[in-house]
């Protein structure tokens, strides 16, 4: 606006430069009347009541004329020149024309946005039940089936898919049919997207990406809608594929719930049955969803015909990690002492997405230290922030707590390495990460799919091993609250053992419901249960024996076992943080810990002679 102003101005400023020099030349209308007395005038030029003249010396002026009576015949008398033309309409200017229009041209433009804003700024008004969805080139990242690890029998699922839209006539030859919908379900950062990407990457046909969310609108219909136009759009480019991401958002089961259904999301999954079987049938298009909810899906919408395949995208074994880590690994530059097969092995339960922010975090941590590799102690320290949170090194904790912190992850150590279907420990630290004052991290040997009794004993005994140490060293009256997360874990097993898992004599192999609430309009509503209060005393009493029974054994080890406990808490009050090597080396070899985390060596002495000072102990020299 400032350019097309400025431009107007100069345009109206050389349009006539002779207005420049009239304005210097401008004499009153009584001087006028005086150089015509006095003869100096020579010529003028008259229109209606502006006059232009020249003097007797060449110069020129300019004058505005009142209503004088008889001046041209003064003007007459004294010999001058008369010039007479008439007035002219003159067009009012540009600049003009813009200032009388602005205020219009300005509400006519505010009620353009504001109508391309309520109709998604997409096509004008004939463009708000269009579909949203894009058409992905190879221009926007190519992403292949080698860039996909981990999950071999759902890349096998839909490599068949890119095989047919290759070569149909492989599959049509024996009278087969591809499916048409094929629906990827699985937890969160598994990798469903990534494999759409791939999809898309590998087979040469055109691949349209939506999101649920987008067929979602204020509007009744407009989801519907869109639906119709985006199958109009694949049609157009048939054979391709169809990628709905987060399908859960659009094909909730209809009216499910309390509160009834969605009417505008109702009719778009009705659109969305419709189009894919209904009686006018869709060739060539293949529509690929994913969800990690396939559970509140509309059953119409998982039945042969619509999703006809369902392929399941879950978290990774031991040899999907490790490839996935060869996948992200050649983005950084990594050091020889990095072994992918050790960081697979410890990364048990972890996504792909999980890998990939273990890597990611890695190289930040050896970016903050100035390294120019990563190198097996960052991805271990990336590993540790990302299972057990970041360290809390300025929290401030007093000797006292530092010692009841190094007793009760020494209990939880202690009955681990006690009990055999206990997983092996990876870990102890008295360093507060998280939420917690310290820790102690277990890792599995192998992918555990199911888990046993003995196991699960074992579990609740090693949990109940932090709170039965406080009370062995400190006494019952200095319990303290750190055990509550531990209580939570062991009686939500011990339920499951009862209620879910048949693990009771007493009950036996049923399961039993629960007395939930849900809050609804205000009023609480109670579900229906198939437990009575009898048989819920019976589920409190045989929840009690399990976990009375961990208890009992987590107190005969460690009462057993009280120099091993009192070996790991003066290791822990002093080195703060032990890999699970070095704790068996501790009480199985008694072998002391070979290095420290503090470089000075000052700092060092001082912090294990205050440490064993606490526990009643003699100062030996530093390690």
């Amino acid at each position: 606006m400032i350019i097309i102003l400025l431009s107007v101005g100069l345009f109206n400023m050389f349009q006539n430069p002779e207005n420049v020099n009239s304005a210097k030349s401008k004499v009153p209308f009584s001087k006028f009347l005086k150089e015509v007395d006095d003869g100096r005038v020579i010529q003028v030029e008259i229109q209606g009541n502006n006059i232009k003249g020249k003097l007797a010396d060449g110069s020129n002026f300019t004058t505005y004329s009142p209503n004088y009576p008889n001046l041209v015949e003064k003007l007459s008398e004294k010999g001058v020149s008369i010039i007479a033309t008439p007035l002219e309409d003159k067009m009012p200017s540009l600049l003009g024309i813009l200032l009388s229009w602005f205020p219009m041209l300005l509400l006519i433009g505010v009620w353009i946005f504001f109508m391309r804003q309520m109709q998604g700024g997409k096509g004008g008004a004939m463009g708000f039940g269009r579909s949203k969805a894009k058409l992905l080139n190879e221009a926007q990242g190519k992403v292949t089936f080698n860039d996909v690890a981990g999950v071999e029998e759902a890349k096998e699922e839909v490599e068949e898919i890119v095989e047919f839209l290759k070569d149909p006539k492989k599959f049509s030859r024996l009278g087969g049919k591809i499916p048409k919908g094929a629906l990827l379900i699985g937890p969160p950062g598994t990798g469903k997207t990534l494999l759409a990407k791939a999809i898309a990457g590998e087979a040469n046909v055109p691949f349209f990406s939506i999101s649920g969310s987008d067929f979602v609108e204020m509007f009744v219909g407009v989801g519907a809608s869109r639906v119709r136009d985006m199958f109009e759009q694949g049609k157009k480019h048939s054979p391709c594929i169809i990628f709905i991401d987060e399908i859960d958002a659009v094909g909730r089961s209809r009216g499910a719930g309390l509160g009834g259904g969605n009417d505008e999301r109702e009719q778009t999954l009705n659109q969305l049955l419709v189009e894919m079987d209904g009686f006018d049938t869709n060739e060539g298009i293949i529509l690929i969803a994913a969800t990690n909810r396939p559970d509140v899906l509309d059953p119409a919408l998982l039945r042969p015909g619509r999703f006809d395949r369902q392929v399941v995208v879950g978290n990774p074994d031991i040899v999907g990690r490790e490839a996935i880590l060869k996948v992200h690994i050649k983005k950084i530059n990594t050091g020889p002492d990095v072994k992918l097969r050790t960081i697979a092995r410890g990364t048990p339960g972890f996504s792909g997405a999980d890998l990939a922010n273990l890597i990611n975090e890695s190289a930040l941590l050896a970016a903050r230290k100035n390294k120019r590799v990563v190198t097996m102690s960052d991805v271990e320290e990336a590993k540790d922030k990302v299972m057990m949170g970041a360290e809390r090194r300025s929290m401030v904790m007093s000797e006292d707590e530092k010692k009841l912190t190094a007793y009760h992850e020494g209990g939880h150590a202690i009955v681990a390495l006690n009990e055999k279907a206990s997983d092996p420990i990876h870990k102890a630290t008295i360093i507060p990460r998280g939420r917690a004052l310290g820790m102690v991290m277990r890792l599995p040997e192998r992918d555990q799919l199911s888990v046993t009794r003995e196991k699960m004993y074992s579990d609740i005994a090693v949990a109940m091993g932090g709170r039965i140490a406080e009370e062995l060293i400190f006494g019952h009256d200095k319990v303290t609250s750190g055990a509550s997360s531990d209580i939570d874990m062991v009686t939500k097993m011990a339920k499951n053992m009862v209620t879910k898992y048949g693990m009771s004599k007493e009950l036996g192999t049923i399961a039993y419901g629960e007395n939930e609430e849900e809050v609804f309009l205000g009023r609480s509503v109670t579900k229906q249960q198939n437990m009575s209060e009898e048989t819920a005393k019976k589920v409190d009493s045989e929840v009690k024996k399990i976990v009375d029974k961990g208890y009992e054994r987590a107190k005969k080890v460690l009462t057993e076992k009280i120099d091993d406990l009192h070996k790991i808490a003066k290791a822990l009050l002093v080195y703060e943080t032990l890999s699970g090597d070095e704790i068996r080396d501790l009480i199985l070899r008694d072998i002391k810990p070979s290095r420290s985390f503090k470089d000075d060596k000052e700092d060092d002495n001082k912090k294990e002679s205050s440490a064993l000072d606490s526990l009643g102990l003699k100062p030996k020299p530093a390690i």
